[in-house]
């Protein structure tokens, strides 16, 4: 039996997070800044609400006899709890002999072109601390992406306008980015499993090594450039967060009203049709919270009956890396021409270049990632080097016939030009024809 750390890792950033919300908030408050302090509180109480109800939701506490639990999440102290009680079944597994075990099947790596089917008994004990495991994973996806990304990018933006960054600030936006990077990381070992579940997958250190630096370049260069924006031009920068958020929200609705497929009806036989639907409005709530810091790694398809595709699909991510440098290289470039007199002591376009080549570092981490570290690269059906060679080939043919069609385009009004300067000169000079005729005759 694994040893939980997930679940201690995930409840020690949450804890940390949260205190270092609070004691931020009471700084806030003393020193007067009412607008940071209840920014501050908001950001930091929302996730905690959300990951309650997430806690409660996978472990289906509403169904059992469980009060005391019920009460303790209510009271924030949901994540301690399932954390003693984690600990308290792997350490007390084995002792006494299980009543009955599950048998599951999974199916090892294929090698030399050959994949066996493995049996593997599972006990109450392990079943239960699977769940535990992944109802942590979950919760930290969500305090991740609800709580944490935005409290960085506030208190970002809070030392650009104070021009001062103070040790608990400091100490409070290395825990958010730690907080946001762990979440992403989940989610990508989330997404693996859900898509790749029929195999036993084992996931190497390399490949955590890779995830978290990919993970790392791309959200702390992502917040510098939505900072950098916001702080010179303030009205501007909450009509493109909208944008981004309001598009991936209501891109999987939008799919699932093209497909014209059925209401999903089973995601908790429990729920009723306005249930099912506020949680369906929650997971695309969240799935538009991670794009707009960062790939999201899952594509919800509201159709499908697990509501993620299972498909490998290379041209949606490269679309999306695209796509987002570009949108990055924009805003700097607006920051660049509207910067104020705040960053005359700053190297602006060396800044720019540093942001650029950061995002570009992720992307270089990603492709590392998918191209050698990924533990189920074998049951690719084709690599992400060769979409992307794909890709550019499209833009460079893209491009070509839009050269083509120009170069088209200009002969042709040359030769028009042509034309119209023939016929001019002929209707010349048959004027000029007449015009001696008639001179001729009257002579």
């Amino acid at each position: 039996m694994k040893f939980p750390g997930s679940v201690l890792v995930s409840l020690v950033l949450f804890v940390s997070e949260t205190v270092a919300a609070l004691c931020l908030s009471a700084g806030y408050r003393a020193a007067g800044d009412r607008i940071w302090q209840g920014l501050t509180l908001l950001f930091a109480l929302m996730p905690c609400a959300l990951v309650q109800l997430s806690l409660v939701f996978i472990h289906r506490d509403v169904s059992r006899d469980r009060p005391l639990v019920l009460l303790l999440h209510l009271l924030q102290l949901g994540p301690l709890v399932r954390c003693v009680e984690a600990f308290y079944i792997y350490f007390h597994a084995g002792r006494v002999e299980e009543p009955y075990v599950s048998i599951t099947k999974k199916r090892q790596m294929p090698k030399d072109g050959y994949s066996e089917e493995i049996e593997k008994e599972v006990g109450q004990a392990e079943g239960k601390l699977c769940t535990h495991r992944s109802a942590f994973s979950r919760a930290s996806v969500i305090q991740a992406f609800l709580g944490s990304a935005p409290q960085l990018t506030l208190q970002l933006y809070i030392c650009v306008l104070q021009q001062e960054v103070t040790v608990a600030r400091s100490i409070f936006m290395v825990l958010s980015l730690l907080s946001i990077v762990y979440g992403a990381l989940r989610c990508n070992i989330l997404a693996i499993r859900i898509k790749y579940d029929d195999y036993d997958i084992r996931v190497k250190p390399a490949a955590y090594l890779c995830i978290f630096l990919w993970r790392s370049f791309e959200i702390a260069t992502r917040v510098t450039v939505l900072v950098l924006f916001g702080s010179v031009l303030r009205i501007w920068v909450f009509l493109v967060v909208l944008l981004n958020f309001l598009g991936f929200c209501f891109y999987p609705w939008i799919l699932f009203w093209l497909s014209k497929s059925p209401f999903p009806e089973n995601i908790e036989k429990e729920l009723s049709r306005v249930g099912t639907t506020i949680v369906l409005c929650l997971l695309t709530f969240l799935y538009a919270g991670i794009n707009m810091f960062c790939w999201s790694a899952v594509h919800v398809e509201l159709s499908d009956p697990d509501l993620i595709s299972k498909s490998q699909n290379w041209y949606r991510m490269t679309v999306y890396y695209i796509v987002r440098l570009m949108e990055n290289a924009f805003l700097l470039l607006m920051w660049y021409v509207y910067r104020t007199d705040f960053y005359l002591y700053v190297c602006a376009p060396m800044l720019v270049l540093q942001l650029l080549i950061g995002y570009c570092m992720g992307i270089f981490f990603m492709l590392v990632f998918y191209q050698f570290c990924h533990p189920c690269k074998k049951l690719f059906s084709s690599s992400i080097t060769e979409t992307l060679l794909s890709c550019f080939k499209l833009l460079y043919f893209i491009c070509q016939h839009h050269k083509s069609t120009l170069l088209t385009g200009k002969v042709a009004v040359k030769s028009e030009n042509a034309d119209e300067a023939r016929g001019s000169s002929k209707t010349i000079d048959s004027q000029n024809r007449s015009v001696h005729q008639s001179v001729s005759s009257n002579a």
